[in-house]
């Protein structure tokens, strides 16, 4: 290519990608302008909302209050007017009693005199007057019912916003990916009253910054009391994922950190239906053996090539009718007694790993890989294009490693699910009991083209398992291995 051109293909893209970081920019900015509008407008109805409920506490206090009042008014008149109206009827009493008196001075007769006199005395001694308190009983003091609110006046006067937690730093270094787990680290720029942290991540194949438009939207992981938080057993069906925290404290949630992008590649890839045999049936990450799968197609053609014949064709001369190949498969379908199916993604370099469980009622299952240029009735093992780990469990029960039509004797027993390591540019195929990492077998060769994950199954079936990291144990085992002759248990090949 022409120098300039490629310096302006340079240029092109940079300003491609310029472009883009702009425009997730002017989207941050715009999502952050409706946030300033949405939640502005949303702490005022808080802010009122808080101000309603005092003036209502308030309300209610003073009505509270009156009314404790108003009732000591009414105890301290009622006494007192009881009082008044007895004193009133005693004065009255008395003032008779003392005209009664008066007039009985001017008595002349003795007898009458006397009669008077004892009277009077009788009477002074029943009167009211005499029997009266002279004390009120209530004063008119109502001070012990005053209030004093200079220091509810102080606390209502310093009112002010709920301190919010500043926002936590999150260090990628401190962060860790392995085994499909992550781990994410943080810690706070000062000093404070944490009561919990919230964590909240998304997967993304978006390999910049983070964007306010994604295609997943935010997980959330609550009420964390430490400053880190490990996420486990994650499928990677991801390159990347996003991550952001906010601590929180008894009064509010502060700001989200600024959001960090851990990279979560991992081997990815479905069953190809389009290679299936017409007796498997492909769905979900599962392969099953189904008897009468095809069966309509297969009679008819059998009853053309066959007419006139007794017995069953081989397997070269049978022609089995299949769907239009697509253009992914873009092959044919493996058919006799090639009970097979082919992943859909090619490896031609890296390390990558999956894992496949087998139905505990499974006869026999294969598990490998393979180039994808092995023919439609080839067996997994019989060729020298493909490599794999046999199980049988019909009849004789054998487990063996097989490739190029040889077969080595695994002696341990079959694990309920196995994990499969391709390293393609070392040239090495591994099979690992899943749940253990025992090394099951390998293989030695030298991949010359790309290759598929390869899976055969009759009378049972696999669920596969992908979007798996290589797991940490292999990858140390692959350390202490290299440099090394080989193991015991492989089978040494060079495919040209």
């Amino acid at each position: 290519m022409d120098p300039q051109k490629e310096a302006l293909h340079r240029i092109i893209a940079t300003l491609a990608s310029k472009n883009e970081e702009l425009h997730s920019f002017i989207d941050t900015l715009s999502h952050s302008l409706r946030g300033v509008q949405e939640n502005s407008s949303k702490v005022i109805l808080d802010l009122d909302e808080e101000f309603d409920s005092l003036y209502s506490v308030l309300d209610e206090m003073k009505a509270s209050m009156t009314n404790t009042i108003k009732l000591e008014q009414a105890r301290k008149m009622q006494e007192l007017q009881n009082q008044h109206s007895q004193s009133i009827s005693a004065l009255e009493s008395s003032e008779e009693l003392l005209e009664f008196a008066n007039n009985a001075l001017d008595i002349k007769d003795p007898e009458g005199f006397t009669k008077a006199a004892k009277q009077i005395k009788d009477r002074v001694t029943m009167a009211p007057a005499f029997r009266l308190t002279m004390k009120p009983k209530a004063t008119d003091c109502m001070t012990h019912l005053m209030v004093d609110f200079s220091q509810e006046r102080q606390m209502i006067q310093s009112l002010k916003f709920l301190p919010v937690p500043s926002a936590p730093e999150v260090d990628i270094s401190d962060c860790l990916v392995a085994d499909n787990s992550v781990t994410v680290a943080w810690r706070m720029p000062e000093d404070s009253k944490i009561e919990y942290y919230i964590l909240e991540y998304r997967k993304t194949n978006h390999d910049g910054l983070p964007r306010v438009k994604d295609e997943r939207c935010w997980e959330v992981v609550d009420n964390i009391k430490a400053t880190e938080y490990s996420l486990t057993d994650l499928k990677f069906d991801s390159k990347y994922m996003n991550f952001r925290v906010r601590a929180c404290n008894k009064a509010a949630a502060g700001d989200y950190s600024n959001p960090i992008t851990l990279e979560t590649r991992a081997f990815n890839f479905s069953l190809d239906s389009t290679s299936s045999h017409q007796n498997l049936k492909v769905e979900d990450g599962c392969v099953e053996w189904d008897s009468a799968g095809g069966k309509g197609q297969e009679s008819k053609i059998k009853g053309k090539e066959n007419k006139g014949r007794s017995g069953t064709p081989s397997p070269k001369r049978t022609s089995v009718s299949s769907r239009p190949p697509s253009v992914r498969g873009s092959r044919d379908r493996f058919t006799g007694e090639s009970y097979t199916v082919l992943g859909d993604t090619c490896i031609d370099n890296g390390q990558h790993y999956w894992e496949v469980k087998a139905q505990k009622d499974c006869k026999s299952y294969s598990l490998g890989v393979a180039f994808r240029n092995l023919g439609k009735f080839d067996q997994l093992g019989k060729t020298n294009t493909s490599w794999c780990i046999h199980v049988n469990n019909w009849l004789q029960a054998t487990f063996a490693a097989k490739h190029n039509n040889k077969a080595k004797t695994l002696d341990m027993p079959v694990p309920d699910r196995i994990g499969v390591y391709c390293d393609f540019d070392g040239g090495q195929l591994l099979f690992y009991n899943a749940d253990t990492k025992q090394l099951l077998h390998t293989f030695k060769t030298k991949f010359t083209q790309p290759i598929l994950p390869a899976f055969m199954v009759w009378c049972g079936g696999l669920t596969l398992f992908t979007g798996l990291q290589v797991p940490s144990a292999v990858k140390c085992f692959q350390k202490t291995e290299n440099g090394l002759s080989g193991s015991a248990n492989s089978l040494n090949s060079v495919v040209h």
